[in-house]
C-alpha cells in the first residue's frame, strides 16, 4: 500500500490546486455522477472525545475512500494538536486498501477549499470586507482560500478573545499586508461583503438583523449535532446552499433552524447544482448562506491529487 505522510500532503497542494479540485468534485457531485454515504459518529474511551467517518465515491473519475476525522481535547496537554485527520484511498477495482493519506493539514485546505467555490459564485464579485468570525488555526485558512476569488482588501476579526483577535489581525496585516482590525460583530457586519463563521459554536454569533442586504455569509463551523453559528431568523429569510444539503439539515448550520420548521430540504440548493446551472446569486441585495459541514469527496479528490503529485516527485513511500 503507498503512504503519502503529512508532511509531504502538505509540500505537494497548494490552495489554488484544492480549490480547482473541489470545485471540479462539486460539478461531478450535482450531476449526479458521485455519492456521499452516511457520516457515522463515534467516540473514544475518554469524555470529550470524537471522531467521524465520512466516506464517499466520485464515479467519473473512479475515486473512492474514506477520511477518519478525530478530536481528542487531551492532547494539547501532550503537545499534540486535538484535531487529526487520515484518508484512506480504496482500489477502484478490487477495493483493497491503495493508499493512505496524512490528511490533517489536507482537509484544512479542502474546508477553506469548499468555502472558497461558494464565495466564488455567491458573493458579490465587487466583494473587497471580509469579516471573519474566529481567530483559531483554520481561520487563516479560510482567508487563505477568499483572497484567491475575491480582491479582499479589509478583513474584521470577531472572538471571544480580543486578545487573540488583535494577534489574529496582526498576523493578517504582516504577513498579508492587508488592512485587519479587532471589531465586535456588529461593526464588522455593518461593512462586510462577506462574512465567514469558523467557530465551534453552539448558539448564533450575531443577530439577524444586523446582516446588511447584499452580504455572502459562508458557516463553516457546524459539523456535529447541536453546532449553530447563525440566527435562525437570519436562515429564515436568505437564500440557501449547502454542500451536502440532508447532512446540513442534520449536523450542519441549517438543523436548529430545520427543527424550528423554519427550513426544508426544498429550500436549499446544492452548490454543485449552482455549478451546473441552478440559480445562485441573483440580486446584488440578496443574502446568501452557504453552510459547509464537510464531505468525503472534499477529501478524496484533495488526497487523490496529492497522492498524484507526491507520486510524480517520488514522495511516495511504500509499506
Amino acid at each position: 500500500m503507498k503512504f503519502v505522510s503529512e508532511e509531504v500532503a502538505a509540500r505537494v497542494v497548494t490552495m489554488g490546486e484544492a480549490i480547482e479540485a473541489v470545485e471540479a468534485m462539486f460539478r461531478e457531485y450535482g450531476c449526479g455522477l458521485a455519492k456521499v454515504f452516511p457520516v457515522a459518529q463515534g467516540h473514544g474511551p475518554d469524555e470529550g472525545t470524537s471522531f467521524s467517518i465520512k466516506s464517499g465515491l466520485i464515479g467519473a473519475s473512479r475515486k473512492v475512500g474514506l477520511k477518519v476525522g478525530s478530536y481528542w481535547p487531551g492532547n494539547r496537554a501532550r503537545g499534540l494538536a486535538a484535531h487529526a485527520s487520515t484518508t484512506l484511498l480504496l482500489n477502484p477495482d478490487t477495493g483493497y486498501p491503495e493508499a493512505l493519506v496524512g490528511a490533517s493539514h489536507l482537509t484544512c485546505l479542502r474546508t477553506a477549499a469548499s468555502d472558497a467555490v461558494a464565495v466564488r459564485h455567491l458573493s458579490r464579485p465587487d466583494s473587497r470586507v471580509l469579516a471573519l468570525f474566529g481567530a483559531g488555526h483554520q481561520a487563516w485558512f479560510e482567508l487563505q482560500a477568499v483572497r484567491e476569488v475575491r480582491p479582499i482588501d479589509t478583513v474584521f476579526v470577531v472572538n471571544r478573545s480580543p486578545q487573540a483577535a488583535d494577534a489574529f489581525a496582526r498576523r493578517i496585516r504582516e504577513e498579508m499586508g492587508i488592512d485587519a482590525a479587532c471589531v465586535s460583530a456588529r461593526a464588522a457586519l455593518d461593512a462586510a461583503d462577506i462574512a465567514v463563521t469558523i467557530t465551534a459554536s453552539r448558539g448564533p454569533l450575531f443577530e439577524a438583523a444586523w446582516v446588511r442586504p447584499g452580504t455572502h455569509v459562508s458557516a463553516m463551523g457546524a459539523d456535529q449535532p447541536g453546532k449553530q453559528e447563525l440566527d435562525t431568523a437570519l436562515v429564515a429569510g436568505a437564500s440557501l446552499f449547502a454542500d451536502v444539503v440532508q447532512q446540513s439539515l442534520a449536523i450542519g448550520e441549517y438543523e436548529a433552524a430545520c427543527k424550528a420548521g423554519l427550513v426544508d430540504a426544498a429550500r436549499i440548493t446544492p452548490i454543485g447544482a449552482v455549478l451546473n446551472g441552478a440559480p445562485g446569486r441573483t440580486s446584488a441585495g440578496q443574502i446568501t448562506i452557504y453552510d459547509s459541514s464537510g464531505m468525503a469527496l472534499q477529501d478524496i479528490a484533495v488526497c487523490s491529487l496529492a497522492l498524484r503529485k507526491a507520486g510524480e516527485l517520488g514522495l511516495v513511500l511504500t509499506v
